[in-house]
């Protein structure tokens, strides 16, 4: 084994949103540096149902960075100090030896906490609902060129597309706005020939949608953008922002 640490845990506990929720200390021995923060909330379930405790509660899937389960704030920063880096690919090797790490839930009245470490985000599926996709027919898969679009517009709409949902720009947001996440999903299709048919339509919903589950203000603080663990761009919330304007002025019913 390689080099181990001894770090305090301070762990957010809360059996449901009616309960009063408040922070738990823990210690824990010979953590594996390279072990990931997931892997050592594991040691610690371990350790507590080993003592007739009950486990921590956080979310998690593919533990790859890409599904956008896990999240949580480590020492007051979303998914934890490493930039573009999600918390189930954080290493406690980016932590020292006698750390004491805080880790809290989300924090947004948009996300009401379940138990623990685990939130409902179930308002980003509302957003989506209200306007996140294309109804076209599409039929069967197209030819890889069938629809020509223009390289820089391309890479526009892919660094929207890679939003994974995560919460970490509402978590980090001191309004607790989720305008970076509206906002990829906006611009992805506005940035898309097939995306612009819709393109009125989708965006007042979108946002109005946005406002409807209480999320904030954007308070142009960027830091939705510091804690996008694939770092999208403000930019788009510019674009989301021109594109609302423009389809509010002239509405077209699309």
């Amino acid at each position: 084994m390689g080099k181990t640490m001894n770090l305090t845990l301070k762990v957010w506990r809360q059996k449901n949103a009616q309960s009063k929720g408040r922070l738990e200390t823990y210690e824990l021995q010979g953590v594996d540096a390279d072990a990931s923060f997931l892997e050592m909330l594991d040691i610690l379930n371990t350790q507590l149902e080993k003592r007739g405790e009950e486990p921590v509660a956080f979310e998690h899937d593919c533990r790859e960075g890409i599904c956008g389960s896990c999240g949580a704030v480590v020492n007051g920063q979303a998914h934890g100090p490493m930039r573009e880096t999600t918390l189930c690919q954080l290493h406690m090797r980016h932590f020292n030896d006698g750390d004491t790490l805080v880790i809290e839930p989300w924090r947004s009245r948009a996300f009401p906490l379940i138990k623990d470490l685990v939130v409902d985000r179930s308002a980003f599926d509302h957003v989506i609902r209200a306007g996140g996709y294309i109804t076209m027919r599409t039929g069967s898969a197209p030819d890889a060129h069938a629809i020509p679009v223009d390289k820089e517009e391309a890479d526009v709409a892919m660094d929207a597309a890679q939003c994974i949902g995560c919460g970490a720009c509402v978590a980090a947001c001191p309004n607790g706005s989720a305008m970076l996440f509206v906002a990829s999903k906006v611009s992805h299709l506005a940035h898309l020939p097939q995306g612009r048919v819709e393109a009125n339509r989708r965006v007042l919903n979108m946002v109005a949608q946005m406002d409807r589950e209480g999320f904030g203000n954007c308070s142009n603080h960027y830091e939705c953008e510091a804690a996008c663990p694939k770092a999208i761009s403000v930019e788009h919330i510019a674009k989301m922002n021109r594109e609302h304007l423009r389809a509010a002025l002239k509405p077209t019913g699309s």
